[in-house]
């Protein structure tokens, strides 16, 4: 399985978010410039993380982007799933009527085992976690 770079930049951007976090709202060009992401593609990414209660758009000269819920409230796996939809290695283990084999094979069950464990560890992983791993790699480059 491959992550798209929805996944990763949207990751990267909300990482971003949640280390300013009861801050002044992050404009979108700050995070752009910050993760090397451009305006337009980020714009595509925050969409369907405002419209799903993650983050919020503040208007005006001071607006911006903030997190809606704390960082130590928000997943991995929230951001991800929300930009990637599913993230099930195959349809059948979302849908097993996709497939008139579903009965009988034995790689489903492999699929679909790989996908708990996807999910288990995407959701063990918090904002509030990777925030605090970014400041530890920043300090060891300093």
């Amino acid at each position: 399985m491959r992550l798209s770079t929805k996944a990763r930049y949207a990751a990267r951007a909300m990482i971003d978010l949640a280390s300013n976090y009861n801050g002044e709202p992050v404009k979108l060009k700050d995070i752009a410039e910050n993760q090397d992401i451009s305006i337009k593609y980020l714009e595509q990414l925050m969409n369907p993380l405002r419209v799903s209660g993650f983050v919020n758009t503040h208007k005006g000269s001071r607006g911006g982007y903030s997190l809606i819920r704390p960082p130590e409230q928000i997943t991995l796996y929230d951001i991800v799933s929300c930009v990637e939809g599913s993230l099930a290695p195959t349809d059948c283990v979302d849908n097993p009527e996709v497939c008139s084999r579903v009965k009988q094979c034995v790689t489903r069950n492999i699929w679909i085992r790989l996908h708990e464990v996807i999910v288990k560890e995407l959701k063990s992983v918090t904002l509030d976690t990777l925030v605090k791993e970014q400041r530890e790699k920043q300090e060891e480059n300093l």
